[in-house]
């Protein structure tokens, strides 16, 4: 009975483990091919999600826009956030606020971590973006690691017997439009000073070319950042600012893009006394000068004076 039940792939073998037959002896081997598949596989079309409270979550409608590159090649899809997914990001922000209340340290080892990982997968970043821009964007976060626990305050000296402490402070929860140039460096140049202070972000990357960011937020699951720290809500950038700026529960704004997308920012702030910066000015991310330093610190802070008199 084996000869008629034994499996095509059998060339020979009889019962047993592999113990051979006196057919196995006579019948000559024939050594079995791998079939091809007559038609290859399609590439998997892959959309990409929001990123709220530390998870991929799929956008309230369920809408999502096709990204086109240059040569007019679809890279993918992504999520169009709205209203809604604005309102969940501002809440599992706002659950995140011991972010602010820790160490400075803690901050910077969690930076250090990200950079580090992101450094792992520079070559992946760099087939969409370029080496040039993905070499910023780690040295950009190594930068703000080593700033979170030295954004020191001062003593200030007053006409009263006494010292004036001014200590720097983070806002709480900031909103951030990147702009769309530089995916990842504008992305990273903006969140990671707002984060290194101790701030909680909901981020709108760039509305031409979000993939960069939607492949950042991978890595942030696996660089130990608390759920809610950083959130990212892709979609129609200037809408999505706009929903922002009139929050309530938003306590800070920052918009990078056109001079109508500011003009709204600014008047949609007004009603709450929202604290902002915005600029419809382009800048050069890759330099230092304009891309790091003190400029960002000082937005992402605010100063709180303590008085502390004292006797002879």
């Amino acid at each position: 009975m084996y000869e008629y039940l034994k499996p095509e792939w059998d060339g020979g073998w009889g019962k047993g483990d592999g113990v051979a037959t006196a057919t196995a002896k006579t019948v000559p081997v024939v050594e079995a091919t791998r079939p091809s598949s007559p038609v290859p596989l399609p590439p998997i079309d892959r959309t990409y999600k929001l990123f709220i409270g530390g998870k991929q979550v799929r956008p309230d409608q369920g809408y999502s826009r096709k990204i086109v590159g240059p040569d007019g090649r679809v890279l993918g899809e992504v999520a169009e956030g709205n209203r809604k997914d604005v309102r969940n990001a501002v809440e599992a922000a706002h659950a995140a606020e011991g972010w602010g209340k820790g160490s400075g340290h803690t901050r910077a080892q969690i930076l250090y971590f990200i950079a580090e990982n992101l450094a792992t997968r520079a070559a992946e970043f760099a087939a969409r973006i370029g080496r040039e821009e993905v070499d910023a964007s780690i040295a950009r976060l190594f930068t703000y690691a080593a700033w979170a626990d030295k954004w020191d305050g001062a003593v200030h000296h007053t006409p009263i017997r006494g010292v004036t402490l001014a200590m720097n402070e983070p806002i709480g929860v900031l909103g951030i439009a990147t702009p769309n140039d530089f995916p990842l460096l504008g992305f990273v140049s903006l969140v990671a000073p707002a984060v290194a202070v101790g701030n909680t972000v909901i981020v709108i990357p760039s509305e031409t070319n979000p993939i960069a960011a939607t492949e950042f937020y991978t890595v942030l699951e696996t660089s130990d950042v608390p759920d809610g720290v950083i959130n990212v809500v892709t979609g129609a950038k200037d809408q999505l600012a706009k929903v922002l700026a009139e929050h309530d529960d938003v306590d800070g704004m920052w918009y990078f893009g056109t001079a109508a997308g500011v003009k709204a920012v600014e008047l949609a702030s007004a009603a709450n006394m929202k604290r902002t910066w915005t600029s419809a000015r382009g800048r050069d991310w890759l330099d230092p000068r304009e891309g790091e330093g003190r400029e960002f610190l000082r937005h992402a802070s605010e100063v709180k004076n303590i008085w502390i008199p004292y006797g002879e």
